[in-house]
C-alpha cells in the first residue's frame, strides 16, 4: 500500500533536484508533513582498466568541503536511460571508453530524505579516447587508478584522508561477484 498525498509544496528547484514538502497519510495510518529531495536518479560505474586497476576520480565536493575518491557517476538527464548516462560520464570524467558493460543492480542512496535511485554498472575493455569530451564546468576532478589491494586498503580506512563516497562503496561491493 502506498501513502496518500494530502497536499504537496515545492520549495525549491535546482538544475538537478527539487525540495518538496508533502502532507501524507502513511500506510500505517500516521499523518504528518514530510520533506524530501526529488532527484531524477543517477548512474555509477566500476571501470576496470586494461592493466586490472580500478579507475576512479578524485573530485571536490562542496557540500563536505573535501576531495573524495569516487567511481565515475552522473545524474540522469530527462528521459535518458541510465546506460547512456553512465557511458557519457565515464568518457567525460575519465577519458576512457568501455567496450563491455554489465548491469550490477540499483539502490536508493538515502531513502529517508531522497528519491535518488542509482544504477550501478561494471565496465571492462577500456580504451583511452583520443579526445576527451568536455564535462560539466563546475567539476573539479582528476582520474586516478588503484589496484585491488590499494582500493581494499582505502575501504578498510587505512588512510583516513582518502574518503570514498557511499555510492562508490556500494557499487564496488555489487561488482565483487563479477570480479
Amino acid at each position: 500500500m502506498q501513502h496518500q498525498v494530502q497536499f504537496q509544496r515545492l520549495y525549491y528547484r535546482s538544475r538537478k533536484f527539487a525540495y518538496r514538502v508533502e502532507a501524507l497519510k502513511l500506510p500505517n495510518g500516521a499523518e504528518g508533513e514530510y520533506a524530501y529531495i526529488e532527484h531524477p536518479g543517477a548512474g555509477v560505474v566500476v571501470p576496470i582498466a586494461p592493466d586490472g586497476r580500478f579507475v576512479l576520480v578524485r573530485q571536490y565536493r562542496f557540500a563536505v568541503g573535501a576531495y573524495l575518491l569516487e567511481f565515475p557517476a552522473g545524474t540522469l538527464e530527462p528521459g535518458e536511460d541510465p546506460d547512456r548516462t553512465i557511458a557519457r560520464e565515464l568518457e567525460e570524467e575519465t577519458g576512457y571508453h568501455a567496450q563491455q558493460w554489465q548491469y550490477l543492480g540499483a539502490f536508493f542512496l538515502c531513502p529517508g530524505y531522497s528519491t535518488e535511485k542509482i544504477h550501478a554498472y561494471l565496465a571492462r575493455n577500456l580504451t583511452v579516447l583520443a579526445v576527451r569530451p568536455e564535462g560539466d564546468e563546475d567539476e573539479d576532478l582528476e582520474t586516478v587508478l588503484y589496484d585491488r589491494d590499494q582500493l581494499e586498503a582505502l575501504l578498510s580506512g587505512a588512510d583516513p584522508n582518502a574518503l570514498l563516497d557511499a555510492k562508490s562503496i556500494a557499487a564496488y561491493h555489487l561488482a565483487q561477484r563479477h570480479l
